[in-house]
């Protein structure tokens, strides 16, 4: 079997054990990486609400990816990185779906209904889809303490919602696009775990974005059909950091932690998201931070770390025939 194909690299084991099997330190790496990529991602909602009050959503979501993909481009560019092969290209369209093109979309649309602050708990639902999403694609076999970790998390999540609408009669259609942003990105997040092992973290996301280019053309022509918009500073300003920092940058650290894995204990990191996205949407945006939200968010951090530390097996490793 050749060595690019990639029911062979699906095998490959978490950068940290390869770190411990070639006896170097191993140091916690993976939730370093992993908080770097969750802080640049906590401004997301806030930055978003920004955006869309004087932008078109279709602008916001879509114009994000663009002016990242031309950024990915030149960085794959100046540094000749090789190029995937067609399984990988695949899979890659898994990734560009879910964090390049579902995910800003569906936000930007949602975030016009609803406050940053309740965005930011109905997010709170991506570790343990993560989770789910990991156990199916990756093959791992989190522990029972990480699942009990991770659906009190969510739980804490769902409550958040519960209690801000007053009810499920109190859902709207931003809950569902939010909803569907999760699943979304949750396969995006776990199918880009799996090939940062093998592209790499910082190339995964620019091969992404590369891919998703002409896609996003689409929605970012269709909001700029009525002309160039006229938006105050602070508007562009949130569109540029949505574009460079939350498209691009952020995704090289958050790749990279979930690389090195295993990619369901590390996802439950992002548990500490919603209250960090509360903080900067008090502290930016003006929104309420309650009581209620404070301790919800305690419950959510103490959820991530014992998920994060709860042990995740695999399963055993295929062994296929050698060939000649």
């Amino acid at each position: 079997m050749k060595t690019n194909n990639s029911a062979t690299r699906i095998l490959t084991p978490p950068l940290s054990a390869q770190d411990r099997a070639a006896g170097r330190p191993l140091l916690p790496r993976g939730p370093l990486f992993g908080f770097l990529g969750v802080l640049a991602f906590s401004f997301t909602l806030p930055f978003t609400r920004v955006a869309v009050e004087d932008l078109d959503p279709l602008l916001v979501g879509g114009g994000r990816g663009v002016i990242a993909a031309v950024l990915a481009a030149a960085v794959l560019l100046i540094t000749r990185s090789a190029r995937p092969g067609a399984s990988q290209w695949v899979r890659l369209a898994v990734v560009a779906a879910g964090v390049v093109a579902g995910f800003p979309l569906l936000t930007s649309f949602a975030l016009q209904s609803v406050p940053a602050s309740h965005g930011a708990v109905v997010i709170g639902l991506l570790p343990a889809a993560t989770a789910v999403a990991a156990v199916l694609r990756a093959g791992e076999r989190p522990s029972a303490r990480f699942w009990v970790a991770s659906l009190a998390g969510a739980g804490a999540a769902v409550g958040f919602v519960l209690l801000d609408a007053g009810g499920f009669s109190g859902l709207g259609p931003g809950d569902l696009l939010l909803l569907g942003a999760v699943v979304l990105a949750a396969f995006g997040y776990a199918e880009g775990g799996l090939l940062a092992r093998e592209l790499g973290a910082w190339q995964t996301i620019c091969w992404a974005l590369v891919l998703a280019f002409p896609l996003m053309l689409i929605p970012t022509g269709m909001g700029l059909a009525s002309g160039f918009p006229h938006a105050s500073p602070a508007a562009w300003l949130a569109f540029g950091y949505l574009a460079v920092i939350s498209m691009f940058l952020g995704f090289f650290a958050w790749y990279r932690g979930l690389g090195i894995g295993p990619i369901s204990a590390i996802s439950q990191i992002q548990l500490l998201q919603p209250f960090l996205t509360l903080a900067w949407a008090a502290l930016l945006l003006g929104e309420a931070f309650t009581l209620a939200n404070g301790i919800g968010a305690v419950v959510i951090v103490a959820c991530a770390g014992a998920a994060v530390r709860s042990r995740v097996g695999r399963r055993p490793a295929v062994r296929h025939p050698a060939t000649t």
